[in-house]
């Protein structure tokens, strides 16, 4: 869910419905506003989430959602939620995505916010509930029908309620045990005329062999079909925990729609079943209480530090995460966390302490995600939980079940290299200066064939106080390949408050202006400045 904000005068009201709604985030306008998302143009901003379904509450005037929207409207039935708030938070207007409970977002905020909410749609206000839109765990059958039931409602027919609808029994509505319509709550298929159709997500198949080859989705489906069961009745797919690797069974639950549980042995007597068993419960089933889910750990990269240079994907992933662990530094620029995620903070120094955690964790079917700054891949956790795992899997075999994923990041060198110009615009190589986990000599080894070798060089961790001589000697075998005035880029804490970024030659360079949070890049034999920027050609002589 996208909280959008124009300026610092909302930032508190979103901050106070975030706060209500788990997993909302809060996307302000770059330059203007810090928030856990920048953007540059509301209107393309709210086109592009709209797009993507998902719901928007934006802090602004109702008419700038509307005219931001309008060339999008199309479908009725499929749009999300979306619903302006005044900056104070005085008003919340519900303005499109009735059939995605958009009402009912509205009354969240409203209870955050201390406000009846402007709720204009006549069934509701008329019965004080959205027929067309039940509470998770039950799907509406058919919308054209609800719409004409709804209709028939408001001029003046009655209805009766056959089944289980506790959500309705504070409802307005027109009743009768007699009555000609009904609301009728089953999980079998049906097409009565006369009804609206609501069935509750209560249906549970078990897949016992996936190795047979066939269409597990077609599977579930004949299935169905065989015992008269509607197809948004299936609330949850299960499987044998042996089969948590398999590519088929995720594939099959994102084709109909429904989460994917594994457990040790059936969840109901299905013995002796080759192919798809099916439980249909007396009410809806909760998926997260039915076996696990398959673990996942995911190692991403924040960028430098702001906001804005961290990747979609690394923030999707930080969004989704249960358990996030990290470095204390790292995971202070991850804020705000939600209360229901864990967070697992740590010192710098214990990596691989950090990612056999990590897998602990995600074998026991969480989604995990380990921070690093910069790109994971590049001096940072990715190499660690490849590391952990690799000596690990023979003693800990449950971790080879776990879905493992890197996600890149903006790392220092790239972000310094923007800022700076080009200065990585022909070949390149990226060197740490620290001898924590290989030996000095080493190090010097590489400076120095670089050097002859002409490449641009990008120095992570090149100072610190445990050994100060280090860099002036290393800088000493790079003297040996550079003439004096060879451009040298400093950047320190690019991407964080108080970044700064300087040029210098190298016979300028001294160990003074450099400490840890530097970025040192030293150009090639054709780097070159222009104006306030550094750039390496493209082409080589």
């Amino acid at each position: 869910m996208a909280i959008v904000v124009l300026g610092n005068g909302a930032l508190d009201t979103a901050r106070r419905i975030q706060a209500r709604l788990p997993g909302s985030r809060v996307h302000g306008l770059a330059r203007r506003v810090s928030a856990d998302v920048a953007y540059g143009e509301f209107g393309a901003h709210v086109r592009e989430l709209y797009s993507m379904n998902t719901p928007i509450v934006a802090l602004c005037s109702a008419g700038i959602v509307i005219r931001a929207l309008a060339s999008r409207l199309a479908d009725k039935a499929a749009e999300p939620p979306v619903l302006a708030v005044a900056q104070d938070g005085s008003a919340v207007v519900p303005l499109l995505g009735g059939m995605s409970r958009a009402n009912v977002l509205a009354r969240e905020i409203g209870g955050a916010l201390g406000i009846a909410p402007a709720i204009t749609t006549s069934g509701e206000l008329r019965f004080g509930q959205c027929l067309l839109a039940p509470p998770e765990g039950y799907a509406l059958a058919d919308i054209e029908r609800g719409k004409r039931f709804v209709s028939d409602l408001l001029s003046g027919e009655t209805t009766r309620i056959e089944g289980r609808a506790p959500w309705l029994d504070d409802a307005a509505l027109p009743r009768a045990d007699d009555a000609r319509l009904a609301v009728r709550i089953t999980p079998f298929a049906a097409s009565d005329e006369d009804s609206l159709v609501i069935h509750p997500r209560c249906v549970l198949a078990w897949i016992e062999d996936v190795s047979s080859g066939d269409d597990i989705t077609e599977r579930v489906r004949v299935a169905m079909r065989e015992r008269g069961l509607a197809p948004p009745a299936l609330a949850v797919l299960t499987a044998p925990a042996r089969y948590m690797s398999s590519e088929s069974l995720p594939d099959a639950a994102r084709a109909l729609d429904v989460p994917l549980r594994f457990c040790d042995a059936a969840p109901f007597d299905a013995d002796h079943v080759r192919g798809v068993a099916l439980h249909v419960a007396d009410a809806p089933l909760d998926a997260q209480s039915i076996g696990r889910a398959r673990g996942a750990l995911t190692v991403i990269g924040l960028g430098p530090g702001s906001a804005e240079l961290m990747t979609p994907a690394a923030r999707d992933a930080l969004i989704a995460a249960q358990d996030v662990l990290g470095y204390e530094t790292y995971l202070r620029m991850a804020v705000p966390f939600r209360d229901d995620q864990r967070v697992h903070m740590t010192d710098n120094r214990e990596e691989l302490q950090r990612a056999r955690h990590a897998f602990e964790l995600a074998s026991a079917g969480r989604r995990v995600v380990v921070v690093s700054s910069g790109d994971p891949g590049v001096f940072a956790m990715a190499a660690a939980v490849l590391e952990a795992f690799d000596e690990g899997r023979t003693a800990h075999p449950e971790w080879s079940a776990v879905k493992l994923a890197a996600v890149p990041g903006v790392s220092a060198s790239l972000a310094t290299a923007a800022r700076a110009g080009a200065p990585l615009g022909h070949d390149f190589c990226l060197l740490s200066l620290s001898d924590n986990l290989k030996p000095w000599s080493v190090i010097e080894k590489r400076v120095a064939h670089a050097g002859e070798a002409d490449l641009v060089m990008a120095f992570y961790n090149p100072l610190s106080k445990a050994r100060p001589w280090q860099f002036d000697r290393a800088i000493g075998i790079v003297r040996r390949y550079r003439d004096a005035d060879t451009p040298v880029v400093l950047g320190r804490d690019i991407g964080r408050p108080g970044e700064a970024l300087r040029i210098v030659t190298l016979g300028e360079l001294k160990s003074e202006l450099v400490d840890m949070r530097t970025m040192v890049i030293v150009g090639s034999s054709t780097t070159r400045i222009v104006g306030n920027w550094v750039y390496t050609p493209r082409w080589y002589e």
